[in-house]
């Protein structure tokens, strides 16, 4: 059930001046969670679905939609984040349950010629929502992100730092930590600073809020024996066979995925690549630059049926 979108507070409301919605899941777990999203543009329009991954929300996407004027653009908020429902606990976040609330959207809003495009968690999830839903989708666009299972599933420091016990929680829940910190990943850290940062702060206010990035962490693979594992291979299976446009768009000085462009390249070979020297965030330092990556692959897609 599609339902009105909860307001957002003044200093929010300019910064995203985009039509939104909410839509009341009815399917397995996820029944009766409410999930927010950006709905911008022509109803007719080709969709773009944009998915964030952590600790972001649709906001990240903002500069990115504007610059797709053509197109109707989607934005979900993951659950737990930006203004979708709180799962019950850190063990729900799962990357299967996700998956499946972004299935029931794209099936909800009934959207066809997708182009997909997903950024860090977003990448994976994107895949997964392609390998469930191939009819609907007819472009791919990744960007620093990692949809191929890791040869050796362990993590960064970061992902380590989430499964330890009580400090993880003093670290991530107590600390907001890493949303209070996300200019450090960032070539240029003035980019996400000042009122930009207090945009991403303010969704994850609260212990309870505060549980989504240490799940999101925690659903990083530390062994081949991780939940996670079969529906990233699921997607990794999607995404190597997937025969539409396509395209890679990298920030080099992203600490934490930046070097996983090579590995992507040779998995996605027709993919086009484009390289920048953004940080992980690029829709904060290059918005202009994944905009035009998204049109190219949304001209080069078949047509609508």
């Amino acid at each position: 059930m599609r339902l009105s979108p909860p307001p957002l507070p003044a200093f929010l409301a300019a910064e995203l001046p985009f039509e939104r919605g909410l839509l009341e899941l009815g399917r397995g777990r996820n029944a009766g969670l409410r999930m927010h999203f950006v709905d911008h543009g022509p109803a007719d329009a080709r969709p773009v679905l944009l998915q964030h991954g952590n600790p972001t929300w649709c906001y990240l996407w903002r500069r990115v939609i504007a610059g797709l004027g053509d197109y109707r653009a989607i934005a979900p908020d993951l659950l737990g984040f930006g203004l979708s429902d709180s799962l019950p606990g850190i063990a729900e976040h799962t990357l299967e349950r996700h998956a499946d609330a972004l299935v029931e959207l794209v099936e909800t809003l009934d959207l066809s010629g997708l182009v997909l495009v997903g950024q860090d968690w977003g990448g994976p999830l994107v895949a997964a929502l392609g390998a469930r839903c191939p009819g609907r989708v007819a472009g791919l666009v990744l960007a620093n992100t990692a949809v191929l299972v890791p040869a050796r599933p362990r993590g960064a420091t970061f992902h380590r730092l989430s499964r330890l016990p009580v400090m993880s929680d003093l670290l991530f829940r107590a600390g907001g930590f890493p949303q209070n910190v996300l200019g450090r990943v960032q070539a240029d850290p003035a980019t996400i600073s000042g009122a930009t940062a207090r945009a991403y702060r303010w969704p994850l206010r609260g212990w309870r809020r505060r549980a989504a990035p240490l799940a999101l962490a925690r659903m990083v693979p530390d062994s081949r024996d991780h939940p996670s594992i079969p529906v990233l291979a699921e997607g990794e299976r999607w995404a190597r066979a997937f025969a539409g446009p396509a395209a890679l768009v990298w920030g080099e000085r992203d600490p934490i995925l930046g070097r996983a462009l090579g590995r992507h390249r040779e998995a996605l070979p027709r993919a086009r690549v484009v390289e920048t020297g953004a940080g992980h965030f690029l829709q904060e330092e290059v918005p202009e630059v994944l905009a035009e990556a998204i049109e190219a692959v949304a001209r080069a897609a078949a047509p609508r049926s």
